[in-house]
């Protein structure tokens, strides 16, 4: 669809920092309606990379989704203050993810991020720790 505008809610989890990462996203319509749910297995990560690989993931699925405009909620202070340019991006490891954020993000008509506090992102930490979850499971860790 033209002009279509979507929710991403992402949210990234780590047993241990740095240990076991798992990424989690939804997408949602701008009347709350579902549209597409994503996670995934990081492997060995710190918590800020697995909340810059969320991001990513959410960004990736908004785009195959058809979506030009885009408003980000994530529980990433961090991460949030970074996208607005009021942080720096000062450790080497997230610079590149910063970067693949950005190229994502242009691709865009329009975009904004916004910090919501954990219990306003539920779902994308369900489907980290699932992610989490179902891997670890299958290793026996």
């Amino acid at each position: 669809m033209e002009n279509k505008t979507l929710l991403l809610f992402t949210d990234g989890a780590c047993r241990g920092n740095p240990g076991f990462g798992g990424a989690g996203a939804v997408l949602l319509s701008v009347d709350g309606r579902e549209i597409a749910r994503a996670k995934k297995f990081l492997g060995h990560c710190t918590n800020n990379i697995a909340e810059y690989r969320a991001l990513l993931l959410g960004l990736e699925e908004a785009l195959k989704q058809g979506c030009r405009s885009i408003s980000v909620f994530m529980d990433s202070e961090l991460l949030v203050r970074q996208l607005q340019g009021i942080y720096r991006v000062k450790k080497p490891d997230l610079q590149p993810l910063m970067a693949d954020a950005r190229a994502l993000l242009s691709r865009f008509d329009t975009w904004r991020v916004e910090h919501v506090r954990r219990s306003e992102n539920v779902l994308a930490d369900r489907l980290a720790n699932e992610a989490l979850d179902e891997a670890l499971g299958k290793s026996g860790t």
